[in-house]
């Protein structure tokens, strides 16, 4: 080798190694640029703040949530006041207009509800399940010829789980249970508030009362589906993380109708109900738990004191937290049909329900909750 090509060789070996990297992309250049803009955790005082760079799917979740939410709580006595401020202008003929009508069609929710299948059908219904999500498990067929009582528990703060397998179409429940007409029963106090009774018999609500229990199961056909929270307004004020405590061994009303009518029993078990809100403590016997009772007998639904949180920001907020909600809907217990039912009959099945939500619970809670006790009063 030449002197000349040796001193080409030291040259090359001395300069320095050169990585050659894959140009990225457009969209790779900003995705990267978004990261180090927006972080994904904003704290602000102590306050966590959601990310701007959520992506659009689950904003449209949060703000279906914040419109039941909102629409649950406030809507009623926000028309209610708007009616009254109404009468008070030159447009007072409407609110008059609307109580004429009221007076005319206030049965309706005793009498099948006004159902309306494009409100159960809204994509926004879809986002709403997403968000937690609510997951509806089968676990048998449900014959079209027959009439149906669904126990729902637990109650929860707002029955999110039973709106939306019941309440709507998000989870396919008619696809699911083809010839079967889910109508979820609720406070007749709902009904009384201008606008909002509309609003809720769209999704095919029906008043809780005896007559309007009897009406569906008479007068409609066969093929309904009643969905009752057994554990009512009670059972709210025991809506804790992690608790089950189940107000049913002194709730008989629902059976001896099921008797009386020959409707098969159905128990249905929400794991996550009562996980997506913190409550304050209120055990028996507490100040608070006193008022709220005295609360809940003079005005007929209860007060618990929630935290949950809020549209942009984790920390406080009436919205619920995104945990899962699996509702179970267990296997029909047929019911033969007795017209005076005694109270042994009425006991005898009543135990029957108990035993079959019971065993319901105890197959799923190994996948859905392995530490959750069930707890009845």
């Amino acid at each position: 080798m030449s002197n000349q090509d040796k001193l080409e060789a030291v040259s090359i070996r001395e300069l320095p190694s050169i990585s050659i990297k894959p140009v990225k992309t457009f969209e790779e250049t900003m995705f990267a640029s978004a990261r180090l803009i927006q972080r994904p955790n904003m704290k602000i005082l102590g306050i966590e703040f959601a990310p701007l760079s959520l992506p659009l799917e689950r904003r449209l979740q949060t703000f279906a949530v914040f419109y039941y939410c909102t629409s649950f709580l406030f809507i009623g006595c926000s028309m209610l006041g708007l009616s009254i401020y109404l009468l008070c202008t030159r447009f007072f003929f409407i609110p008059l207009l609307y109580f004429a009508w009221f007076v005319y069609d206030h049965k309706q929710c005793c009498q099948g509800g006004r159902r309306w299948e494009w409100f159960r059908h809204w994509r926004l219904w879809k986002y709403f399940s997403d968000y937690f999500p609510v997951t509806m498990v089968k676990t048998a067929d449900l014959d079209p010829n027959k009439n149906y009582i669904f126990g729902y528990h637990p109650h929860g703060i707002m029955c999110y789980g039973a709106f939306s397998c019941f309440g709507t179409e998000a989870r396919n429940f008619s696809k699911e249970f083809p010839g079967i007409i889910p109508r979820i029963l609720t406070l007749e106090g709902q009904f009384w508030f201008p606008l909002h009774r509309e609003h809720v018999m769209s999704s095919g609500a029906c008043a809780a009362t005896r007559e309007s229990i009897e009406y569906l199961l008479t007068k409609e056909g066969k093929g309904n589906a009643l969905i009752l929270v057994i554990g009512g307004a009670a059972e709210a004020l025991d809506a804790h993380p992690g608790d089950i405590n189940l107000v049913l061994k002194r709730r008989r009303g629902f059976v001896r109708l099921a008797l009386k009518h020959g409707a098969s029993l159905v128990p249905i078990f929400a794991f996550g109900e009562n996980d997506i809100y913190m409550q304050i403590e209120n055990p028996q016997g507490s100040l608070l738990r006193q008022i709220q009772e005295k609360i809940k007998s003079f005005l007929g639904f209860s007060t618990p004191l929630i935290r949950g949180r809020g549209m942009f920001q984790y920390n406080y907020g009436l919205l619920p937290y995104r945990k899962p909600i699996t509702v179970i809907i267990g296997k029909p217990i047929d019911v033969e049909k007795i017209l005076e039912p005694t109270d042994e009959d009425i006991k005898n099945l009543h135990q029957k329900y108990i035993d079959s939500l019971t065993a319901l619970f105890e197959e799923h809670k190994v996948k859905h909750g392995p530490n959750l006790k069930l707890t009845l009063s």
